[in-house]
């Protein structure tokens, strides 16, 4: 008799900043609380960029999603970690240095502008920045320390650990921890993955300077296309397949943004999709990004986002659940894509009540196609 080979599994946590960092908590408290699936250990492969990477360390160093929430709402227990991100620095950028980020980095682009997007090029134009990312690094150091473990070491029981940073000079992406990368400490690692372009210094390693992840892709899931994985659970901060209406003009700048890194996530997606792999997104709803504002750095907001993540995800879930027939047929997952009739190569997402393809679900904004029961 032929034994099933075990389903491999990976877990993306995108970019975001602070804020998509306590919306991504928020959503992974509530897909523990209302299926009782651990994503973490029920994953082989764990992937993090920028905000995505110091949750994801700290889930690689055995720091729970709860103690991450109980954190986010100010309640601490000893030996758990503080996410107090307020040692980074006011909720706006410092004053830059007055010199371009990088000018190597923008000839790269200027001579191949096929492979430069915007946001790389922008990267390249802003002066410097003077922020100091540390306190990032501190906090997975800290955690590292109360295992007994040395900075230098990413050793660690499954999931394995991959930290998404860009090449400052080149543009390229780095995953870190894979074995034909720089050799560098995972907090250095971290701290290079969150080292935002004009706002904070890039991380120098190996004699070559890093920056956020987030500046190529806001979650790089295209990276696992040759991975060996089944199944893809990402969860992505910084996109969402429905949108709300803000006045601000912050809020609609960063609402574009948004949609570019929409459609860039999607692309990907369906890159590790033609390679075999089922992907299932997790993205902020409307009211979730009524609550966020404009500005993802925020301190003010992180409360609020946090709760309005952890009550939405829950409501997506409860609705999937009483739409879900109760025994799906798991290996037919084209036959699942059109009873929701999904236009489109990007049935497998979902966004608090909208439809992968951007349009909403129903006026009551019933969520499709999350499956994340087992």
């Amino acid at each position: 008799m032929t034994r099933r080979r075990a389903v491999r599994r990976g877990l993306v946590l995108g970019a975001g900043g602070v804020l998509g960092s306590a919306w991504m908590i928020g959503a992974l408290r509530a897909v523990e609380t209302e299926t009782g699936r651990d994503l973490v250990a029920s994953s082989d492969l764990l992937v993090g960029t920028s905000a995505g990477s110091v949750v994801a360390a700290l889930l690689s160093l055995g720091v729970g999603v709860e103690a991450m929430a109980d954190s986010e709402r100010g309640v601490y227990h000893a030996g758990d970690p503080v996410l107090d991100y307020r040692d980074l620095g006011a909720s706006l950028p410092p004053r830059p240095r007055l010199r371009m980020g990088s000018p190597r980095l923008l000839t790269a682009s200027a001579l191949h502008p096929r492979h430069a997007s915007p946001m790389v090029t922008l990267a390249a134009i802003l002066p410097q920045g003077r922020g100091k990312i540390s306190a990032v690094g501190d906090l997975v150091a800290a955690a590292m320390d109360r295992r007994g473990l040395d900075p230098a070491d990413w050793a660690s029981p499954p999931p394995a650990l991959r930290v998404v940073a860009m090449d400052f000079d080149t543009g390229d992406r780095v995953l870190f921890g894979s074995p034909d990368v720089p050799d560098v400490s995972l907090p250095d690692a971290v701290m290079a993955s969150c080292a935002i372009p004009g706002w904070y210094a890039p991380i120098r390693a190996s004699g070559r300077r890093f920056v956020d992840g987030g500046t190529r892709s806001p979650t790089s899931v295209d990276l696992l296309a040759d991975a060996g994985l089944d199944e893809i659970v990402v969860v992505a901060p910084a996109c969402s397949l429905a949108t709300d209406r803000p006045r601000s003009a912050v809020a609609l700048v960063e609402r574009q943004v948004r949609r570019a890194a929409t459609r860039r996530l999607l692309r990907e997606v369906e890159q590790v999709e033609r390679a075999g792999m089922r992907v299932t997104v997790l993205c902020p709803g409307p009211e979730d990004l009524a609550a966020m504002g404009g500005n993802l750095m925020d301190l003010t907001r992180r409360a609020e986002v946090f709760e309005t993540s952890l009550r939405t995800t829950a409501v997506a879930l409860r609705a999937d659940a009483r739409s879900r027939p109760a025994t799906p047929n798991r290996a037919s997952r084209a036959a699942r894509g059109a009873a929701r009739t999904t236009a489109g190569p990007a049935d497998k997402a979902l966004t608090h009540g909208a439809r992968s393809d951007g349009s909403r679900s129903d006026q009551s904004g019933n969520p499709v196609g999350l499956d994340l029961a087992g």
